[in-house]
């Protein structure tokens, strides 16, 4: 089954209490924030999903996250069965796909937020592409993980035609962030 990863590998040094700490332990969510937002000519619409699940694994540097496009709404259900049907087309591609690295290592305090940025490839109607994504890392108090990040997406470049009828309506370029906290996965 395709899925919708955010695969970014994660050589973590994370620093709390002022010593080293290395952590062999895998964080997970089901229930992560991934909206885009869509600003044409004649029309401006956000589309929002809470079903964003994905994992870090520190033990392996590994970071995944994956979302159903079909779970993305943005307020009217004629506009998401045709963004669906006509333009995402997800009977063939329900999911979309980052993988990449980090271009630095982050130096992670509990209660602190790390600037990061990302190198890698999103996957999206089939097709693959270079991109970078900038965000946030950050340990929190609790323990939990956190990730933001956002990134833009031209839907030209992965083969999303818009009619010209449309084009006021639909923007070319679209605005994506996703926000997600992970909690420690219990030993199984």
């Amino acid at each position: 089954m395709l899925r919708w990863f955010v695969h970014v590998l994660l050589p973590l040094s994370i620093m709390a209490g002022g010593s080293d700490h290395s952590f062999a332990q895998v964080y997970t969510t089901d229930s992560g924030l991934a909206e885009f937002t869509s600003k044409a000519p004649l029309n401006e619409f956000t589309g929002t999903s809470s079903n964003l699940n994905g994992l870090v694994d520190l033990s392996q540097n590994l970071l995944d996250f994956y979302l159903d496009l079909n779970t993305l709404k943005t307020g009217i259900g004629l506009r998401d069965r045709h963004m669906r049907e006509n333009y995402l087309e997800t009977k063939k591609y329900p999911f979309a796909e980052f993988s990449g690295t980090l271009d630095a290592r982050p130096e992670l305090v509990p209660g602190s937020k790390q600037a990061v940025t990302a190198t890698g490839y999103f996957t999206l109607h089939g097709i693959r592409n270079e991109l970078t994504v900038s965000g946030y890392l950050s340990l929190e108090e609790s323990g939990a993980l956190h990730l933001e990040a956002g990134f833009m997406v031209m839907l030209g470049e992965f083969n999303i035609a818009i009619p010209k009828v449309v084009f006021f309506e639909l923007a070319e370029e679209q605005q994506v962030g996703i926000s997600a906290t992970l909690n420690l996965k219990p030993n199984e």
